[in-house]
């Protein structure tokens, strides 16, 4: 039968055709596509697809069954003799019943073939080439038309430029398979990557490690093994995969004699093997073989490596051989590279968890030798009026989250009373973190405080985190707050009200939820008056004062010190001291202790190393040095500007340029310390500058 021109299906209905033909991807979407426009022209109740293949003389066949679901078969003997061997040699419309279908391809009948009415093959050609055939089938006993037959060879004529087109874009294209591969490989690659980077749990990582392995690869049983801190152990974190929808997970620690994962360790390479029953088995393997039913069980263990440092062993285990092909071991081997990055940001975050815990509990061994008198307020020992009066203060602002600014002189506890408020506080399941403002220098002092970006200044090459977000959520003490640059106190002012600063080198804002107590030995005041501290800041400060009373308007606490300061110093230092003379005690007790506890505590620390025996020993011509007599202040005259400047400098070099205190220069020229600095500001007279 000659082949009727495609025209005769009318121009709109071929160009509506041959676009959705043409938009299908494969052959088998083509052979589907096909199926369903006979059956909505009502030209056939199945379609489907055989192709050629000379270079093998295989056949292969494209259907789509009454379930809808299309499915490929590919042979060279019977398929590749059925129908299309005909096509080939008569190259020419084939069409007959089922008798005779059956009868000349026995094999294909009931098998491939169910029984139907009609059989219709006709060719599909490229240059004068026939490459397949393009199948009709109707269920009934009605043969096609004229008519009908020239819309079949038309359709089949579309679908051979199709088919043709198709095969082209796949065999022409020698790297298309492999570009396909390569683009899966780099997606699994990713979402393994993704998944496991994140974990820092060790237990967690080898799960997630087993579950992505398992999803993409189909192996069933994956392990992790890493070295015991136990010379000559092996950790081992398994997961097996008996049921897919609840895996095994097992941890165990084993001997690394003997093991396959020995080899591994030693020769820093991937081992691939064949396990048999009757292989001499460590124990471990031995248990895998058992799990498994005793079936042949192919091993492929891969080294994680960290640099040149072998961290564990990646180790698969499967029954079928098959799963480890060669694409899937180049695969698996840089799946095992970032396994190695994430087993080993893991192990460093376990090391970190190590020292910070070893830290928290050094620091509380630490707290627990200091606070040696049982009381509620630890390290405080005083039962005098003044001292009552200051841990009734302590008790009545602790609860709340108040400023609290503690004033005193140098050495007389402020720190400690600081941390009686921290630790009677809501916040005391959190570290209080400290500062002193004196101790840091003023370039440094505000990151400290706020912290800093990468590159906010001249070396800053790390981020840093500064004290008031380290303290979030808990109190931050200011020691010596007095001494605070005036250029970074409007910053301070601005977090205790707002509750929000920024990093030096920064724009975002960091919201923090901080206590603070504040501390200095400075008079405040009178630095407003002077204009040396911000009024605002200190009005926000000045909250809820506590004056810390010194040492001498406390001579009864003397003796409770002194015997709680021996003991403790002499605990310290390995000394058995159980007793202090009454006479020393009284002597202690009268004496004035300008440097407060601090001072008294550096006399007994001297008296214990010095003292032979079990009684504190202490030279008493030492204690009972007379007072100095004090210099006669100079009077405070009206004075011009050059004889102003050079008495205070004449007196400063008689004081080696000490201004305050009882020896200082202040002192002798009758004026109050923040009196004497501002004059010298105003003359312009350095102290650090006298020879």
């Amino acid at each position: 039968m000659s082949y009727t021109p495609m025209g005769d299906l009318g121009q709109q209905g071929l160009f509506d055709i041959t676009r959705t033909l043409l938009q299908q991807p494969d052959l088998a979407a083509l052979s589907e596509t096909l199926a369903q426009l006979a059956r909505q022209s009502a030209l056939a109740d199945r379609a489907a697809l055989i192709l050629w293949r000379d270079g093998n003389h295989r056949a292969r066949y494209y259907t789509t069954r009454t379930s809808g679901k299309t499915e490929e078969y590919e042979d060279e003997t019977v398929l590749a003799h059925g129908p299309i061997r005909r096509l080939l040699s008569r190259p020419e419309a084939l069409h007959c019943g089922y008798p005779e279908f059956s009868e000349t391809w026995p094999q294909l009948a009931g098998t491939l073939y169910q029984p139907f009415g009609h059989y219709c093959l006709l060719p599909l050609a490229a240059e004068g080439r026939i490459f397949g055939g393009c199948e009709f089938i109707r269920n009934d006993d009605r043969a096609w038309t004229e008519k009908e037959y020239s819309r079949l060879h038309a359709l089949t004529q579309i679908v051979g430029v199709v088919a043709e087109q198709i095969q082209n874009r796949v065999t022409n294209n020698v790297d298309y398979d492999l570009l396909c591969r390569e683009r899966d490989n780099y997606r699994i690659l990713v979402a393994i990557t993704n998944a496991v980077l994140s974990r820092l749990d060790m237990d967690e990582l080898v799960s997630e490690v087993a579950k992505e392995i398992h999803y993409y690869f189909r192996i069933d049983a994956i392990s992790v093994v890493l070295r015991s801190n136990r010379k000559g152990k092996l950790n081992i974190h398994s997961t097996h995969y008996l049921d897919a929808n609840e895996p095994v997970h097992d941890q165990s620690e084993v001997d690394e004699a003997g093991t396959l994962s020995e080899r591994v360790f030693k020769s820093k390479e991937m081992l691939l093997l064949n396990l048999h029953e009757r292989d001499s088995l460590a124990p471990y393997e031995r248990l895998l073989f058992e799990m498994w039913n005793n079936q042949i069980q192919t091993l492929c263990l891969l080294p994680l490596m960290s640099g040149d440092t072998m961290l564990g062993v990646l180790k698969l285990a499967q029954c079928d051989e098959k799963a480890f092909t060669t694409t899937n071991l180049k695969l698996l081997r840089q799946i095992a590279e970032r396994v190695a990055i994430a087993v080993d940001n893991a192990l460093a975050y376990q090391e970190i968890h190590r020292l910070k815990e070893r830290l928290v509990d050094e620091n509380l061994a630490l707290t627990e030798q200091l606070n040696n008198v049982d009381s509620d307020f630890g390290e405080i020992i005083g039962r005098s009026e003044a001292m009552h009066n200051v841990l009734r203060q302590v008790e009545m602002v602790a609860q709340s989250d108040s400023t609290v600014l503690i004033l005193g002189e140098t050495g007389t506890g402020k720190e400690l009373i600081a941390r009686a408020i921290h630790n009677l506080s809501g916040r005391n399941a959190r570290r209080m973190v400290k500062m002193n403002c004196a101790a840091m220098p003023a370039g440094l002092l505000e990151s400290d405080l706020f912290g800093h970006e990468r590159g906010a200044f001249t070396g800053a090459s790390a981020q840093r985190i500064g004290r008031f977000e380290l303290a979030d959520k808990s109190s931050l003490f200011l020691d010596e707050v007095g001494d605070m640059p005036l250029e970074l106190q409007p910053k301070l002012l601005r977090v205790l009200q707002e509750q929000e600063f920024e990093r030096l080198g920064s724009n975002k804002l960091i919201r923090t939820d901080v206590r603070l107590i504040a501390a200095t030995n400075r008079d405040l005041k009178q630095m407003v008056a002077d204009r040396e501290f911000r009024n605002d800041l200190y009005y926000r400060l000045n909250v809820f004062p506590i004056n810390l009373p010194p040492l001498r308007e406390r001579p009864e606490d003397i003796p409770l010190l002194v015997k709680a300061l021996t003991f403790k110093i002499a605990r310290r230092m390995g000394r058995n001291i159980d007793s202090i003379p009454a006479e020393t005690l009284r002597l202690l007790t009268q004496m004035e202790w300008p440097g407060n506890v601090r001072e008294l505590e550096n006399v007994i620390e001297r008296a214990v190393l010095l003292t032979r025996g079990s009684v504190l020993q202490l030279s008493l011509p030492e204690l009972c040095v007379e007072p100095q007599t004090q210099p006669e202040p100079i009077a405070e005259t009206p004075l011009n500007g050059e004889d102003e400047y050079q008495l205070i400098l004449r007196v400063l070099k008689e004081t080696n340029g000490v201004v305050a205190g009882p020896k200082g220069a202040a002192q002798r020229l009758g004026l109050k310390r923040t009196t004497l600095l501002s004059r010298m500001k105003r003359l312009g007279i350095d102290k650090d500058a006298l020879a």
